[in-house]
């Protein structure tokens, strides 16, 4: 009997991982009905969606917990506990998200992480022993220092004041005590999704790179690089560690620097985590063929996003690899090499954007049924 696993991220704004799954493999079986058998596991890159697929894999609860949105207003934040290994799973922008503010209202030199501290607080309160946390998506450029605050760690200027929220104010940090951290963070492991590789500060670095799509206009750029290069001296010379040019440590707007502080935290590829956790290897050495997919492949899907992390992980079985997307765009030819042999759109013509993410599920089912009829010829 053919196994073919399928393993999608999202589809941004018209369905989660594991719908989209869900929709290719009623696809298949309108063609194969029960002589082929299926395996779904959603996937994330670290992005959005992290969590919901970590929760679908992991067969987790979700829970709502009102806390600190990047603005300062009150949010609800649902986050996914696996009560078996109590693992915690939170996605970051639930908490402070760029998808929380209107894009006037955008400005990192006001948002907060602190949220997202208070998140990790709720689930330790909970009895969490282990985290996965998606940093991807955030609305901050903070340091993480809102993060770090809401934790317990001291973080003041001249007059001996707690630093108010957002990235305006890093330049006003004069000391950093974490001798008032959450001493539950000492013992608890915490694996950070993440989603890119950039370093804290230069012209590669988190302000520089993120701070405009997050609202920085040139003026506020200038203002937040200098702040951040300050709040990072302090904070060396507090630790006793250089973690500004670490890969990844300038994640979230600074969130991946303030989580290195911690002992029990790595840094990895949200990509690496989710093929893990849904145990991928173990499934596709199984498998005849593997489905992967996202809402839009093109030249920048090659570093690192969804498709070509489980193309390569499917390779190193030698397993043919067809990926799906919402539209293809420019450069979309070049996954090709890395290990994807087929690429199909879902897109049936001209259609608003609007029309196209209501029918997503079934554009993809439709889609997933005339591939499946190619491929039974094909056999």
């Amino acid at each position: 009997m053919k196994h073919i696993v399928i393993a999608p991220d999202s589809f941004k704004e018209s369905m989660t991982a594991m719908e989209a799954a869900t929709a290719i493999e009623k696809g298949w079986y309108r063609v194969f009905g029960d002589t082929v058998t299926y395996t779904k596991l959603p996937m994330a890159d670290g992005g959005e969606g992290t969590f919901r697929a970590l929760h679908d894999a992991l067969l987790g609860n979700i829970h709502t917990h009102i806390v600190t949105g990047p603005l300062g207003d009150p949010v609800h934040a649902q986050y996914s506990f696996v009560e078996e290994s109590q693992t915690a799973i939170i996605e970051m922008a639930e908490a402070s998200g760029l998808h929380l503010i209107s894009l006037e209202s955008r400005n990192p030199l006001r948002t907060t992480t602190y949220g997202t501290g208070e998140l990790v607080k709720h689930v330790l309160d909970r009895g969490a022993k282990h985290i996965i946390l998606g940093i991807g998506g955030s609305a901050t450029n903070d340091g993480g220092i809102g993060f770090l605050q809401a934790l317990g760690a001291q973080i003041l200027d001249k007059d001996g004041r707690a630093i108010p929220y957002g990235g305006q104010y890093l330049k006003d940090i004069v000391s950093i005590d974490f001798s008032t951290l959450d001493t539950r963070l000492e013992a608890i492991s915490i694996e950070v999704a993440c989603d890119v590789e950039n370093p804290l500060i230069g012209l590669n670095g988190a302000t520089h790179v993120y701070g405009p799509q997050k609202g920085a206009t040139p003026e506020m750029i200038d203002v937040l690089e200098a702040g951040m290069v300050h709040y990072h001296t302090v904070l060396a010379h507090t630790i006793g560690r250089n973690l500004a040019h670490i890969p990844g440590s300038g994640a979230a707007g600074g969130l991946g620097t303030a989580l290195l502080v911690f002992p029990h935290v790595v840094l990895k590829r949200g990509i690496e985590i989710v093929l893990e956790k849904t145990r991928f290897n173990y499934y596709v050495q199984s498998s005849d063929l593997v489905i992967t997919g996202e809402g839009s492949i093109d030249g920048q899907t090659i570093y690192g996003k969804t498709p070509i992390g489980v193309a390569k992980a499917a390779k190193v079985y030698q397993k043919p690899v067809i990926a799906i997307a919402g539209v293809l765009r420019e450069g979309f030819e070049q996954v090709e090499a890395h290990g994807i042999d087929a690429v199909f759109s879902v897109s049936k013509g001209p259609t608003t954007l609007k029309e196209a993410l209501k029918d997503g599920k079934v554009d993809l089912e439709r889609l997933a049924y005339q591939i499946a009829k190619f491929y039974k010829v094909t056999k």
